[in-house]
């Protein structure tokens, strides 16, 4: 009888620690407090596959939501595990971590703005959160960023302004700059009046413009695709955006296919971009 006991007990704990033991791929939600903007943050990570091979370290990805969705909208919409596993799995592209931030739903944004310095978070703080808590491969070449509409520009705007932390950017329908009569507030004192100068202080578009050789040197070194549809209500915006690109001759790469400002072109951007980015992470800078 004793010796039942202690086998049952053995089995027990043998189911326990298989309960317990963490499978991958997997696609978590988790928070951490920032100094910087005051409060506790929240984001969602895909861990891959090969992430149960607890000495392995990966390259990583930060992918952007747009305007009004959260750091979920890319689990919950974009399909992100199933699109990030079958490229993986089809040796595509190599496994990746991936990162999805909350830079939130009422007009506050990537960029710098009164109450709300997200840029100086994103860097100071959530950066090296992440990649001091996963084993991620740390340095410039195994990083890249991504990011849809409002994450489109804040791909842009980062990947300029800090192409020493970027090997690859994809910007996917990205608000390169203010569009005309967008999100108009007459109340001064409203997120979307902030919101609208924190794009317009970080338009993209000028900043190429304007842009010295060194400069143009320094954003010339990273990976740069624009995928925009051609019925998407950005497609002159980041029309603009290129041409200046063009004038400055810094190198890219240019889709325009079929479809507008919606999940299902951004989950076929997303098939592109993982592929796109995992060739900058093989490349020497």
């Amino acid at each position: 009888m004793k010796h039942c006991f202690v086998t049952i007990l053995f089995l027990a704990a043998a189911m326990m620690r298989l309960v317990a033991q963490e499978t991958y791929p997997a696609l978590l939600e988790c928070e951490m407090q920032s100094k910087v903007l005051g409060c506790a943050k929240k984001y969602c990570i895909y861990l891959p596959a090969g992430y149960g091979e607890k000495e392995k370290e990966f390259p990583v990805l930060y992918l952007l939501h747009g305007l009004t969705d959260t750091h979920t909208a890319w689990r919950d919409k974009g399909n992100v595990a199933n699109i990030a596993a079958e490229i993986f799995s089809a040796g595509k592209a190599v496994e990746m971590i991936i990162v999805m931030p909350d830079a939130g739903t009422s007009f506050d944004g990537y960029f710098n703005a009164p109450g709300w310095q997200y840029e100086d978070f994103f860097f100071q703080e959530f950066v090296p959160h992440i990649e001091e808590k996963y084993r991620i491969i740390g340095d410039r070449q195994h990083r890249a960023i991504a990011g849809l509409s409002m994450g489109g520009g804040g791909t842009t705007g980062y990947a300029m302004r800090h192409s020493g932390m970027f090997s690859s950017a994809y910007a996917m329908s990205a608000l390169m700059g203010m569009v005309e009569n967008s999100w108009i507030s007459h109340d001064p004192n409203s997120r979307r009046v902030a919101f609208m100068r924190s794009v317009i202080d970080n338009n993209n578009i000028e900043f190429v413009k304007s842009a010295t050789e060194q400069q143009c040197r320094d954003i010339a070194t990273v990976r740069w695709f624009i995928d925009v549809g051609d019925d998407d209500f950005l497609f002159d915006n980041n029309m603009d955006f290129i041409k200046e690109m063009r004038k400055k001759r810094i190198p890219y790469q240019l889709r325009v296919r079929d479809g507008g400002h919606t999940w299902q072109y951004w989950q076929e951007a997303l098939r592109m971009a993982l592929p796109f980015v995992s060739e900058g992470f093989g490349t020497k800078q």
